[in-house]
């Protein structure tokens, strides 16, 4: 039989302890980045858009941070997505947020 591992990442819920929880805000970074990509997918963004898209959406003060930590640039949806879910990681939010994609 072959072993399945799952992959320890701050994105995994099997990471997560009981205890922890998902906010009310899960999967808003999502939706951002689908509505910023809506139009054109393999187009780019700005942080400038992103930071539009995040006031629009009235996102949390928690995910406002993590888009004010975004350096400066035009992003193809995959870049801004590592870039996020970076960010995500490092303030240990991936369960609590969800990652983006």
């Amino acid at each position: 039989m072959k072993k399945i591992t799952v992959p320890q990442h701050s994105c995994n819920p099997a990471v997560y302890r009981r205890g922890s929880a998902r906010a009310a805000e899960y999967g808003e970074l999502q939706k951002l980045v689908d509505a910023l990509y809506a139009h054109k997918p393999s187009g780019s963004v700005t942080k400038i858009d992103v930071e539009m898209r995040a006031e629009i959406d009235d996102l949390s003060d928690d995910l406002c941070e993590v888009i004010k930590l975004l350096p400066g640039g035009s992003y193809k949806r995959s870049v801004l997505c590592d870039h996020l879910n970076s960010i995500i990681t490092a303030h240990g939010w991936g369960y609590v947020y969800g990652c983006v994609e």
